[in-house]
């Protein structure tokens, strides 16, 4: 094998160990904030290394093969990646907000900011 291989199943490992953490998380965490958070960034995570694997086999095949399609494919890979990065943590939050907004507290939370947020709102509209 050479160290190419290496590196990409170096990726892969690192990958498929973010994602397994965000599905414990997805178990484990009491609330859906909390959840939501562990989920969206051990997913985030891990595809950032599943993209720099197909990244790197791209970028090593062009060079073997100067076929131009490994070049599309790692220029797609990274469209994809920048996708992902800007809806992920997006899409996340209006989870989270709607989540606030139907009435589901937090479990552990001692002081919650955005309600006290909207309170302070609600009274400066009231006057």
């Amino acid at each position: 094998m050479i160290w190419v291989e290496y590196m990409i199943y170096a990726f892969l490992t690192i990958n498929i160990i973010f994602n397994l953490l965000g599905s414990f998380s997805l178990h484990r965490f009491p609330d859906v904030y909390t959840r939501l958070h562990g989920a969206t960034k051990c997913t985030t995570f891990g595809t950032i290394f599943a993209v720099l694997a197909v990244v790197v086999h791209a970028l090593y095949q062009l060079k073997v093969t100067n076929d131009p399609k490994y070049l599309q494919m790692a220029l797609h890979s990274i469209v994809a990646l920048v996708a992902l990065l800007l809806t992920n943590p997006t899409g996340a939050h209006a989870i989270a907000k709607a989540a606030h907004l139907s009435g589901v507290k937090p479990a552990k939370a001692v002081i919650d900011a955005y309600e006290e947020k909207l309170r302070n709102r609600n009274r400066g509209e009231a006057q």
